[in-house]
């Protein structure tokens, strides 16, 4: 194994067993939830959105280290974010984690993600380290659609 793959490794360890903005959010403006019956992992994903930017950003997840690092890392990016630059971002990583390329070149703020990369060797685990960005686009799109302010449910979102 070679020292980036150790760091990768660790990254992902970390986030897994230490995974940030986790847990529920009283007073969501929109809430999601993910599946993935593959492999059995299941996420919520809480927002609020106001004025246009996630505020403030949750996860709750049961399942796999690489889904649940995934989505601790997806958090720790889109707070704070304008929707335009989050889904931005959800874009970017998604065609870094489809392309077949060795690697893609991630900005600064998307760094530790890049731990992600090594997932690809591995094609039935993408759907795991996705299903958090998959979520969380709908949770987009959903906070799009709604009035403001007001709290809203989006569609469950499957790997299937």
């Amino acid at each position: 194994m070679s020292l980036s793959d150790e760091l990768y490794r660790e990254t992902i360890l970390d986030h897994y067993h230490n995974p940030r903005n986790q847990g529920e959010m009283d007073g969501a403006t929109v809430e999601v939830e993910g599946v993935n019956p593959l492999c059995g992992d299941e996420l919520t994903l809480f927002l609020d959105v106001a004025e246009g930017s996630i505020k403030d950003i949750k996860i709750k997840s049961r399942g796999c280290s690489i889904n649940t690092a995934s989505g601790s890392m997806m958090t720790e990016l889109m707070a704070g974010l304008p929707l335009e630059r989050a889904q931005e971002l959800v874009d970017l990583f998604k065609f870094m984690m489809l392309n077949k390329d060795e690697t893609v070149e991630l900005p600064e703020e998307m760094e530790d993600l890049e731990a992600l990369q090594g997932v690809k060797k591995y094609p039935v685990r993408i759907k795991c380290a996705l299903l958090p960005w998959n979520t969380l686009l709908e949770g987009i799109e959903t906070a799009r659609e709604s009035e403001a302010g007001k709290p809203v449910k989006g569609k469950t979102v499957s790997t299937e």
